[in-house]
């Protein structure tokens, strides 16, 4: 049974409750970060998808798991603050890509650099070694959850 009662041995949890809890940990650090710079959480993932490509209006939707609708909002209020632009697609006259502006690109870095202090912060406890096989591991099963054969 999953709670949110802090445990006090390292192997009070599960797997299960491990990597529940985990999860909520590095949500509470993200929400944490982003309320401090009037980012949701969603909006982070959306720069954080941005800062490496300029994807259309679809693939936004299907990185993020939303529908029409939610996608074209959230982009709607990101462009209102200045941190994306749309642009009509080169594949598809009908259709949008997106990108990250100038203002987008500095928050990036401003936000993205907390984020990964505080994320490694929580990694701390880990030796080297620990770290590289938890990478691994992680890596493996997003591997298998994005990618199912």
């Amino acid at each position: 049974m999953l709670n949110n009662e802090p445990f006090t041995h390292q192997n009070d949890l599960s797997i299960l409750d491990s990597l529940v809890q985990l999860s909520f940990h590095i949500q509470t650090i993200l929400g944490r970060i982003g309320a401090d710079h009037d980012l949701s959480i969603i909006q982070i993932r959306l720069l954080g998808i941005l800062r490496d490509r300029e994807p259309s209006m679809l693939q936004l939707a299907q990185y993020l798991g939303l529908d029409k609708s939610s996608i074209t909002g959230l982009v709607d209020r990101a462009e209102r603050r200045g941190l994306v632009e749309r642009t009509i697609s080169p594949g598809d006259r009908r259709g949008f890509n997106v990108s990250v502006t100038a203002d987008g690109r500095q928050l990036i870095h401003v936000v993205g650099a907390e984020i990964e202090r505080q994320v490694l912060d929580v990694v701390e406890v880990l030796s080297e070694t620990d770290r590289s096989q938890f990478a691994t591991l992680a890596t493996k099963i997003l591997g298998a959850t994005l990618h199912p054969k």
